[in-house]
C-alpha cells in the first residue's frame, strides 16, 4: 500500500491547491487522480471548448444583422470542421501541458485511471491500493440522460461527445431547456443546422426571471423551434435512417414528432458518485447523489474535502475556483472560513447573450417582502450606443434593498451581458453591497455601461416594474 501527503481526484480546480501545497512543502507527496484527459470538465468538455465554438456562432448572428445598418453581406459559407478542429487544437495543447506538468512532476504520482474507496482513507486505483490522511474529491459531473425508450439504440449525443464532431448536421434535436440546449442550439442553428429545443419545463432557461426567458425564447426562436413544457418519450429510427424523436406536451398530452438527423442530450448535470463508492469510505451524499459538505467544505469524513461540481451546490468554474480557496485556508491552514455564495454570478453564451447574479425577485420579495424592494430597470435601445447598435427590446433588471440600496440581483438579457453584468457583481463584495457607486460614479458616455447606471437610476416598486413591462408587451 502507497501513503500518500494528499489525495486529489480530479484534476480541475483541486489543481490551484496542490500547484501552492507543493511550492510550500518541497517533500511533499501527492497522488493525483483523473480517469479522464487532465484539466478538469471546464477545459476539457465544458466552459471552455464551448466558448470557442460560440464566438464563430456570435459573428454569424452579428453579421447576419448587418443589414439592419446598411451593410450588404453575404455569408458564403461556415466552415464547421474548422471551427471544430481550431477548439480542440486549442484545448489539446492546453490539456497537453497539463499532462507533462503531472507526469514530470517529482512531488506527484499521476494515476490516469478509474479510482474507487475499498475502505475509510483508503483508494483502490487501477492496479493500486493507496492511502492518505487528507483527500480532495473534485470528481465533477456527468450528463444526465433522461430515461427515454429506444435511445440507446437510436444513438446520441452529449455535451461530451459533441466536440469530435467534424459533419455537421442538417438537423439537429435537443433534449432539454437549459443553459447547454440554449448554447448548443445557438451554435449549431448559427453553423447552419436546423435545430429543434424540447425542454420539459414550461420556462425555457428555467434558472432565469420568467421575463428574461421569455425574450431569450423570442430572439432565439427566430433561428431555431423552441419547444417548452413537453416530454420526450420514445426514440426511434426510420427505415431512411432519420431519427425521430416522440414528445407529449404536459398540458394537454397532444403527441408531437420531431424529426431530426441527430440528437443531442442536454438535460443537465448529474453526480458521478457511482464510480467512486463513497459510501465504503464512510462519506454521505445526497439521496441524488452528490457528496454532502458541511458550510467549510468537509465532508463527513474528517479531513476529506468535496469541492466543484462533487458537492453539486453550484455548477460553475468560477464558483470551483472559489470553493478551492476554501478548502486551501481550511485544510492547509487550518483556518475556519466559511463558503460564501450569496451573489454567485452566471451567464449564457447565446445570441443575445445572459448574465445574472443573485436573488431573481420572486426569492427576493419572498425573503424581504413586496414593500421593502425596489426594481430597477432600463432598455439598450433608450441609451445612446443601445440606439447606435439597433438593438431592441433587451434589457437590464436590478433588485435592490429599500432603506439601504443593498443590491440584492441583476439580470441583464443583450449585447456583452456578461460584462456589463461585472460592475454590479463586484459591488456586491463589498461590505455593504451598495448600489451607491454605480450612481454617483461617473459613466463613460456614450458607452453601453450607461444601460446599467440607469437601470439604477430608475428604481419603482415590484408593482409599478410589472405595469410598466406589460405595458410594454
Amino acid at each position: 500500500m502507497k501513503e500518500y501527503d494528499l489525495i486529489s481526484i480530479g484534476t480541475g480546480s483541486a489543481m490551484n491547491i496542490v500547484g501552492v501545497m507543493i511550492q510550500e512543502n518541497p517533500q511533499m507527496k501527492v497522488a493525483v487522480i483523473d480517469k479522464d484527459e487532465p484539466g478538469g470538465i471546464c477545459l476539457t468538455r465544458g466552459c471552455i471548448p464551448s466558448k470557442m465554438l460560440l464566438y464563430p456562432a456570435e459573428l454569424v448572428r452579428t453579421i447576419g444583422r448587418a443589414g439592419e445598418l446598411g451593410i450588404d453581406v453575404d455569408i458564403r459559407k461556415v466552415d464547421f470542421r474548422g471551427v471544430m478542429e481550431r477548439m480542440r487544437a486549442l484545448i489539446y495543447k492546453d490539456i497537453n501541458m497539463i499532462r507533462q506538468g503531472l507526469s514530470h512532476s517529482e512531488n506527484i504520482d499521476y494515476y490516469p485511471a478509474v479510482t474507487e474507496f475499498i475502505s475509510p482513507y483508503t483508494l483502490k486505483t487501477g492496479d493500486e491500493t493507496i492511502t492518505s490522511k487528507m483527500i480532495f474529491l473534485c470528481i465533477g459531473s456527468k450528463p444526465i440522460i433522461p430515461p427515454i425508450k429506444g435511445l440507446d439504440e437510436v444513438g446520441y449525443l452529449t455535451s461530451d461527445t459533441v466536440l469530435s464532431m467534424n459533419q455537421l448536421p442538417g438537423s439537429l434535436a435537443i433534449v432539454g431547456g437549459g443553459y447547454i440546449a440554449a448554447e448548443y442550439g445557438h451554435f449549431f442553428s448559427a453553423m447552419g443546422s436546423k435545430v429543434t429545443i424540447i425542454g420539459r419545463n414550461p420556462q425555457f432557461l428555467k434558472q432565469e426571471e420568467p421575463e428574461v426567458s421569455a425574450l431569450a425564447k423570442k430572439a432565439l426562436g427566430k433561428h431555431m423551434a423552441i419547444l417548452t413544457n413537453h416530454e420526450v418519450r420514445e426514440a426511434e429510427k426510420t427505415s431512411t435512417g432519420e431519427k425521430r424523436l416522440i414528445a407529449v406536451s404536459r398540458e394537454n398530452g397532444e403527441r408531437v414528432v420531431i424529426a431530426a438527423d441527430e440528437i443531442l442530450v442536454a438535460a443537465g448535470r448529474g453526480p458521478i458518485t457511482d464510480v467512486l463508492h463513497p459510501e465504503r469510505g464512510e462519506i454521505k451524499t445526497d439521496k441524488r447523489g452528490w457528496i454532502i459538505v458541511d458550510e467549510y467544505l468537509e465532508t463527513s469524513q474528517p479531513n476529506i474535502w468535496a469541492f466543484g461540481d462533487a458537492n453539486g451546490m453550484h455548477l460553475f468554474k468560477h464558483v470551483a475556483n472559489y470553493e478551492s480557496l476554501v478548502v486551501y485556508y481550511n485544510a492547509v491552514l487550518n483556518r475556519k472560513m466559511k463558503v460564501d455564495y450569496h451573489a454567485i454570478p452566471h451567464a449564457v453564451f447565446t445570441y443575445p447573450e445572459i448574465g445574472s447574479v443573485g436573488l431573481k425577485e420572486k426569492e427576493v420579495i419572498e425573503k424581504y417582502g413586496e414593500d421593502n424592494v425596489l426594481i430597477g430597470m432600463y432598455r439598450y435601445e433608450n441609451t445612446a450606443k443601445g440606439e447606435a447598435m439597433g438593438v431592441k427590446e433587451y434589457f437590464v433588471k436590478v433588485i435592490v434593498e429599500k432603506e439601504t440600496m443593498k443590491i440584492l440581483g441583476a439580470h441583464i438579457i443583450g449585447p456583452y451581458a456578461s460584462v456589463l453584468i461585472q460592475e454590479i457583481i463586484n459591488l456586491m463584495y463589498t461590505p455593504e453591497q451598495s448600489a451607491e457607486p454605480i450612481i454617483n460614479g461617473m459613466h463613460i458616455h456614450p458607452a453601453l455601461n450607461e444601460v446599467v447606471e440607469r437601470a439604477f437610476r430608475s428604481l419603482m416598486t415590484p408593482e409599478e416594474y410589472h405595469k410598466l413591462i406589460e405595458h410594454h408587451h
